[in-house]
């Protein structure tokens, strides 16, 4: 399918069997997103089960007037597993599908819950705008930042909603946190740091194709678990074709499929652009930026080990904006300290929240925001701790923040949480309703994105935020989309 294809002239090529990666639709698409009441049952399916899958699934099956129609994975070994623990924990089973493009044909699915790997999340979600279909998707948004735009096209033209996964906007700590440091309590906020410190052990080194019988691997060295061998077998059910997608034709490698594409660049983005992008969406958030930074650099390295892994497991990312602001990101996977100021007498309570007039801890996954004022140092928990003057003398935390601060309704109907956020929305109908409409997500997502191309690159660039493409640099431009295969473009035209 040409990069340039319009809708009119995809649903007349998919009516004809001309394009096999179609979604067979009317061209009435725009009018399947039902109407719902509070009251309504809203039929949902999970694409991508593996992993962070299962919260998707467990999410939203928990919610009332949910149900899971059904659950979509190209292993399709997967199945029985999920489904056994599914019916044990709600009492009936949902149909399984391989291939999303029958569940987006079904006018009874009013929306998708999308954990596929990061090279799958634009042409999904499109494809199921496109249907009709609400959209819940992981972060990163996309891949590149050429398909994060798209997304956004999609969702307008046809009038769906789509949340991203920055889970974050729904806890009322940390928009609480937001609020403190917008109300202007730090002074002018002159950086914002992201902290990416996870631990990443060696993946080691494997041959093409399928395992052997009896033949172990881990998905790191350092692991006590092995994953079910991916032999001809486990691989007869398998559609590899279709997990590959949109990515270059590759033969199949263990190290690359479940979880470990996440370090290799077809198909993810490394930490700063996997665990990295809550962070970056925090760090934009409190610095109230609604443009991209003017200039990026990054630098670092894989260091210590020798594997197949292709991005780097230390990497340290500098943006600046128009008015001097920047924004720092580091990403750590080897040993390393945490940073923040460790205060006595903690007291966490069993939400995970610090309680009133406790102190916080110093942060590993989380954000620093300095201020001229003072500073703040907050978890990816939404626990935070606020210091001023020379002396760091402690502030105000999130225990002793104004519980009835509650902006998005975070502790509705819906259950609370991002996943209740989204369903709420649905019922709604009203974009204004999520907390992280996909444009928040595309433009948050897109910074790791722009880190990683300087990153490759090992050069400065300078980003133009009107066109979302670097200034003068071809080269730079490219590895802002990718070449697609034939039956998986993530067209121009959307």
């Amino acid at each position: 399918m040409s990069k340039n294809l319009s809708r009119r002239e995809f649903v007349k090529k998919s009516s004809l069997g001309l394009t096999a990666g179609a979604v067979l639709m009317s061209s009435t698409a725009k009018s399947y997103a039902r109407i719902l009441g509070s009251n309504d049952t809203i039929n949902v399916a999970v694409i991508g089960i593996r992993g962070r899958g299962g919260g998707h699934i467990d999410s939203l099956a928990r919610m009332k007037n949910v149900r899971m129609k059904y659950i979509v994975d190209v292993d399709e070994n997967l199945f029985p597993e999920v489904l056994k623990e599914f019916e044990s924990n709600f009492g009936y089973v949902p149909g399984t599908e391989w291939d999303m493009r029958n569940v987006y044909n079904d006018k009874d699915i009013d929306a998708v819950s999308i954990a596929t790997p990061n090279h799958w999340h634009a042409l999904a979600s499109i494809w199921a705008a496109q249907a009709g279909k609400h959209v819940y998707v992981e972060k990163p948004s996309t891949h590149n930042v050429f398909e994060g735009r798209k997304m956004v096209e999609a969702a307008r033209k046809y009038n769906v909603l789509m949340q991203v996964g920055f889970q974050n906007r729904s806890i009322q700590n940390t928009n609480r946190a937001m609020k403190y440091i917008h109300d202007g309590n730090l002074g002018k906020i002159y950086m914002a740091r992201g902290l990416c410190f996870k631990p990443r052990a060696d993946i080691g080194i494997y041959p093409d194709g399928p395992m052997k019988e009896g033949e172990k691997y881990r998905t790191n060295l350092e692991s006590d678990s092995y994953e079910t061998p991916y032999t001809e077998k486990y691989l007869s059910k398998v559609h590899y074709d279709m997990w590959l997608g949109p990515a270059p034709k590759r033969p199949f490698n263990r190290n690359r499929f479940h979880y470990n594409w996440h370090w290799h660049w077809d198909y993810g983005n490394g930490d700063t652009g996997n665990q990295g992008p809550h962070q970056f969406d925090v760090a934009r958030w409190g610095l109230n930026k609604k443009e991209y930074p003017k200039k990026v650099s990054s630098f670092g390295g894989y260091y210590a080990y020798k594997s197949s892994q292709e991005t780097p497991n230390v990497q340290t990312s500098i943006f600046e904006y128009e008015d001097g602001t920047i924004l720092e990101f580091a990403t750590r996977g080897l040993f390393t300290n945490p940073e923040g100021i460790l205060l006595p007498d903690i007291n966490i309570n069993s939400s995970g929240q610090i309680s009133a007039n406790s102190k916080a801890k110093p942060v590993t996954i989380g954000n620093i925001f300095l201020g001229t004022e003072g500073w703040l140092q907050i978890d990816s928990g939404g626990n935070w701790q606020t210091f001023f003057g020379r002396n760091n003398e402690p502030g105000p935390t999130s225990g002793d923040s104004d519980d009835s601060y509650d902006p998005m309704n975070l502790k509705g109907t819906g259950g609370g949480g991002h996943f209740g956020n989204f369903i709420e929305a649905i019922r709604s109908g009203k974009r204004e309703d999520l907390t992280c409409d996909i444009e928040e997500g595309h433009i948050s997502s897109a910074l790791p994105l722009f880190a990683n191309v300087a990153y490759r690159l090992g050069k400065e660039l300078k980003i133009n935020s009107e066109t979302e493409k670097f200034v003068n640099d071809d080269e730079a431009n490219k590895m802002l989309t990718r070449k697609y295969r034939d039956e998986f473009v993530v067209p121009e035209k959307v």
